[in-house]
């Protein structure tokens, strides 16, 4: 068949799947496709368009609690929440110049990948801050989990299940997700010069310290925030202002043989969005890794990047973005091979040209019993593939 179907309604999307069942024709599903070059091409002809399936349902700002579709755009979402001095805490990226994407990023991108920025080392992942959610299996059946509560304890907690399956088991049609206060205002304090080694030693300190730290970063030096000299490694400090300055100069104390410097308000933001959103890497041309493994590891990790690369630290550690050359397999070998040295972890090909993801898996390669398991939820949920085959190892 080819072409591409627009559901307006979770209707729509189960008669969409139906058909695909029963033609034998398996869809690729996309919202606005910011994040659609990062897998590899889906072995579909047709497209399940779901951009369509838009806006809020209902928001709660007393309860913490919102429901929407899944094409709404982040940007929507987050001047709805700005209004109400809430947020996501999860602090999603914006991948789309990152990846030279055109379009706006949706919720069900974010639910699908689940991405998350700096604060995921405090605040959790995407999947942490799901309450509930309706959809549409690969078996054509609809189906809902959660609600608008905090804990759910019935069942399977499928609405965590389904995030970060990229759209493989089915079509979310509405989502049901936790909102936190905004911080009244933030700092940074900066520590300059510090090895990578040096810095995750820091970052972990800080970390285990009471000063209440929400984001640990270590740039390299041609990205560090001006006036930092050689590497910058960066410690987030958010909440009422008092507290903020409290906390501040605990952490002045503790790194006092350092050298210091503070980034006000507005300079913190810039700096924490830029660490988010992958920004020292956009528009190079180069191939840009997402690693995740233990935070003590992340330097010997680094350490395998191909010559000529540049390496990014966060989650005081345990996050490292490698923007590698593209020469060979961009590093594939070498730096999968010391996570599997670390003890574990994933490592994901972000961003590519053609020719490298035709020769490199995207996904980092599954443990036998990790891969086991998802082809039961697989096969539970979509035993017929017609949702995004080749997404994903099936």
């Amino acid at each position: 068949m080819g072409g591409t179907l627009t559901p307006q309604t979770e209707d729509e999307v189960r008669e969409a799947i139906v058909w695909a069942i029963n033609a034998g024709e398996p869809f690729e599903v996309v919202g606005h496709g910011t994040k659609r070059s990062i897998s590899p091409p889906t072995q579909a002809a047709a497209t399940l368009d779901v951009s369509g399936l838009d806006g809020i349902v209902a928001y709660e700002p007393e309860e913490l609690v919102l429901t929407l579709r899944p094409g709404t755009t982040m940007a929507e979402l987050a001047a709805e929440m700005d209004k109400k001095g809430q947020m996501f805490a999860f602090e999603p990226p914006n991948l789309a110049p990152l990846l030279g994407a055109v379009g706006e990023a949706t919720f069900g991108g974010t639910f699908a990948t689940n991405f998350a920025g700096p604060r995921r080392l405090t605040a959790g992942a995407v999947r942490d801050h799901m309450l509930g959610v309706h959809a549409i299996s690969g078996r054509g059946e609809a189906f809902k989990a959660g609600g608008k509560v905090v804990k759910n304890v019935t069942g399977y907690d499928l609405s965590r299940a389904l995030c970060g399956s990229w759209g493989t088991l089915a079509v979310a049609t509405e989502l049901t997700v936790k909102v936190l206060p905004r911080p009244e205002t933030e700092v940074t304090l900066v520590l300059a010069g510090l090895t990578a080694d040096e810095a995750v030693a820091a970052m972990s300190r800080a970390m285990g310290s009471s000063a209440d730290v929400s984001g640990a970063a270590h740039l390299p030096a041609e990205v560090a925030p001006n006036g930092v000299t050689g590497p910058a490694t960066a410690l987030r400090l958010e909440g009422f202002g008092p507290s903020v300055s409290a906390r501040l100069s605990h952490l002045q104390t503790m790194f006092a043989a350092a050298s210091l410097s503070v980034l006000d308000e507005a300079a913190s933001r810039a700096l924490w969005s830029a660490v988010r959103d992958v920004t020292p890497f956009v528009g190079t041309g180069h191939a840009v890794w997402r690693i995740s493994v233990a935070p003590t590891a992340g330097p010997e990790v680094a350490k395998a990047a191909p010559a000529g690369s540049r390496v990014m630290f966060d989650w005081a550690g345990g996050l490292l973005w490698v923007e590698a050359p593209i020469t060979g397999d961009a590093g594939a070998a070498a730096l999968r091979g010391a996570v599997a040295a670390a003890g574990g972890g994933h490592a994901t090909l972000i961003r590519a040209p053609a020719t490298l993801r035709a020769e490199v898996a995207t996904f980092h390669p599954s443990p036998a019993p990790l891969k086991a398991l998802s082809e039961r939820l697989r096969n539970a949920f979509d035993p017929q593939a017609v949702l995004n085959p080749g997404r994903m190892a099936r």
